[in-house]
């Protein structure tokens, strides 16, 4: 596992030292690599483990050494972090094993004048073997945050907003991997012809209980490299996007506005809901991610949608639509499990992102019709870029009302709130964390 431990220094380095993203760090340096297929999955355990429990890992490197963590060499901290992991959360790593190999590593980084202290430090972990937190009664934010590893900042809104028992279960939910869903393309296939073919490919697939078409796959690999994915006979997509459309519910024939499209995935959803019949506007700032769009499309064979670069806050068009898709940028407090570098930002752009969401569903809002809908969606989980810009739209806004949303069977709603809001929450619901809200223009 030597090689592996060295591909997961790399990548935890270009995460600590560039603010990469995880994601696309660790892909291409595993597809660079060479490994074996267990050597992979080792790394990336400890890769994501490391990333994961971030706060915990420094708080009990703080407890065990005489210098402030802040004071400790940047590459030093991620040796200490993955000899810690090692230590008190991979059960398939020995104590001596764990301790050897990141003093090994040290000395092979040319790190030899800290040897001596990670090897003294993580020597004094191994003996103790006790994975330490602070104490919950002097302060439950300071204690759930290093627990969990998310910054107090996010623990308060969140135990604020949700309550206790809500916000005990967003921060386990950090450690779980998301599912893996999928939307079929019922222009190609079916579920069940999809299934099967998915199974002769060696990937289980499993009927999502929202939707009819949306599968959960298991054991993928690299969906990229599918057949029935390379043919267009389904994109990947949470379920929270999924159910964006199906409460939208676009029509064959029907006028359909994406104003922040980039990737493709709801418009897509959309076109495919409306039998390739219609025309969908997708629209994106930035003219190089609409090639994504344009790419998907064409995988897909869907011909209905046509793309536009521009500011969604400022533009412009002289049709006006059946239904609107307003998903704006937002703070990612909702997708933190799938990118856990972004919960470690000093600025997630909860002071700025409120308004310009805003002024984005404000805009949108006017390309309306007379009778049709409006969806606005976040992914993150924070009430001022939610509920908040809901409330504030429909009083501003007397030609529209709320539209209430009408959840699959089975589906309950994890907080209270009006019947035009959704909030999915990922130990409820199994999706990403999302706000969903619908309006219609009298």
């Amino acid at each position: 596992m030597a090689e592996a431990r060295e591909v997961a220094y790399a990548a935890l380095r270009r995460v600590e030292e560039n603010d990469a993203y995880s994601n696309i760090v660790l892909d291409t340096l595993l597809e660079e690599s060479g490994l074996s297929g267990r050597d992979k999955s080792f790394c990336a355990k400890l890769f994501y483990g490391v990333l994961e429990n971030k706060l915990l890992l420094d708080y009990n490197i703080a407890v065990r050494s005489d210098r402030s963590v802040h004071a400790i060499d940047r590459k030093v901290i991620v040796l200490l972090r993955m000899g810690l992991y090692q230590l008190f959360l991979m059960d398939s790593v020995t104590n001596a094993a764990a301790v050897n190999e990141t003093v090994r590593l040290c000395r092979q980084n040319g790190l030899d004048k800290a040897a001596g202290f990670v090897n003294a430090l993580l020597r004094k972990a191994a003996a103790d073997q006790q994975l330490r937190t602070p104490d919950p009664k002097k302060g439950k934010n300071k204690y759930l945050s290093v627990r969990y590893s998310c910054p107090e900042t996010i623990v308060k809104l969140w135990r604020e907003s949700y309550g206790d028992d809500v916000t005990i279960g967003l921060l386990k939910s950090l450690s779980e991997r998301p599912p893996l869903s999928v939307r079929v393309n019922t222009l190609h296939t079916d579920a069940a012809k999809l299934t099967a073919r998915l199974a002769a490919e060696g990937v289980q697939a499993e009927l999502s209980a929202w939707d009819d078409n949306a599968l959960l796959l298991q054991d993928t690999g690299a969906v990229e490299r599918l057949a029935s994915f390379q043919e267009g006979d389904f994109h990947v997509q949470d379920m929270a996007s999924q159910l964006c459309c199906r409460f939208l519910d676009p029509q064959p024939e029907e006028t359909v506005f994406d104003v922040c499209a980039a990737p493709g995935g709801k418009s897509f959803t959309c076109a495919e809901r409306m039998c390739d019949r219609g025309r969908i506007m997708a629209c994106d700032l930035y003219e190089a991610r609409l090639g994504l769009v344009q790419n998907g499309a064409q995988r897909l064979g869907i011909h209905i949608i046509n793309t536009k670069a521009g500011d969604a806050a400022a533009l412009q068009s002289d049709t006006m639509a059946d239904r609107v898709l307003c998903d704006v940028p937002c703070s990612g407090l909702g997708i933190l499990r799938r990118k856990p570098e972004l919960r470690y930002k000093d600025d997630l752009g909860l002071s700025a992102l409120p308004d310009l969401q805003y002024r984005i569903l404000c805009r949108a809002a006017s390309f309306v019709r007379s009778g049709g809908r409006l969806l606005y969606s976040t992914c993150t989980l924070h009430p001022r870029e939610n509920h908040d810009n809901v409330q504030r739209f429909l009083a501003e806004h007397e030609d529209f009302v709320p539209c209430p949303l009408s959840l699959p069977e089975g589906m309950t709603r994890g907080i209270p709130e009006p019947d035009n809001e959704l909030t999915l929450l990922p130990p409820l619901h199994g999706t990403d964390g999302f706000f969903i809200s619908m309006f219609q223009r009298k």
